[in-house]
């Protein structure tokens, strides 16, 4: 597992030959090269996963040089049938591999009625289907294993449609929700689930959706994203929003969901939708 200790010893250790291989979905640039940099700090082989292979060559040479870690490079657009089911494939039959960052994402460029069927399906396709469909192929072996560790990469924006971006939102919402599900379901299998949940962060994400990021009021650095989020990783915290300051917040939203199913009665309808004569 990632190191609940904090970082790893430098390489040539026993313990560096033993640390689990992380794959990284949208590895190429922003968060997803940010966790590649401080995961080959701690010591752990690297496969790195994104459409763009002269960056991902750039950076896995890079990593190479400064950690000396093995790192491998593995070209894939998760939206193409054929590239998601390789790196499906890979997750199911590589037992060095024990830990996923379910990374890779777009944003939505506009509002709802500017949505194109193609962006729909492009946007769906990558935030919940390939995410999803990576997370399953993993999560069997892992669960046999009985450790390993799968973390999913939501935003802030699936907790409010207020924002405007409803389609993204909507997929952020799933990644929570799917990670919440997982969780309930793994870790008695020993494996961790974590969602972590960023605001707006400083990363090209922006630029591809055509808004720019410096009309936003507040940006979050994407190394001090990333910080955070393995700080709850070592924790083993269920979900990490980096920022959210008032951490009492979040427990007082899931505990009233909470009590909100337990007045959920499922044999007859709620007094006040009764018609009455």
């Amino acid at each position: 597992m990632l190191g609940g200790d904090g970082p790893y010893p430098t390489h040539g250790t026993d313990k560096m030959n033993t640390l689990p291989t992380v794959l990284i979905t949208g590895a190429s640039s922003g968060i997803g090269a940010i966790y590649a940099e401080r995961l080959a700090r701690r010591g752990h082989p690297l496969v790195l996963v994104a459409r763009d292979k002269a960056r991902l060559d750039a950076l896995a040479a890079r990593l190479r040089e400064e950690t000396k870690i093995d790192v491998e490079v593995l070209r894939a657009d998760l939206t193409q049938p054929s590239d998601l089911a390789a790196v499906e494939s890979r997750l199911r039959e590589d037992a060095g591999i024990r830990v996923l960052i379910n990374n890779a994402g777009l944003a939505q460029s506009g509002g709802f009625v500017e949505q194109t069927a193609d962006a729909i399906d492009r946007l769906v396709t990558l935030n919940i289907t390939a995410l999803t469909r990576l997370a399953a192929a993993i999560a069997p072996r892992l669960a046999q294993a009985g450790e390993g560790a799968i973390v999913n990469i939501g935003s802030v924006v699936g907790l409010a449609p207020e924002f405007g971006m409803s389609v993204y939102g909507a997929t952020k919402a799933y990644v929570l929700f799917l990670s919440q599900g997982m969780s309930l379901e793994l870790a008695p299998k020993g494996v961790y689930v974590q969602a972590v949940l960023p605001a707006a962060t400083r990363t090209e994400i922006w630029e591809r959706a055509g808004i720019d990021i410096n009309t936003l009021p507040e940006v979050m650095e994407v190394g001090e994203l990333v910080d955070a989020a393995l700080v709850g990783f070592d924790r083993r915290e269920l979900v990490t929003i980096p920022p959210l300051h008032v951490a009492e917040r979040w427990d007082a939203l899931d505990s009233a969901r909470q009590v909100l199913l337990s007045d959920i009665r499922q044999g007859e309808a709620a007094e006040r939708y009764r018609a009455t004569q």
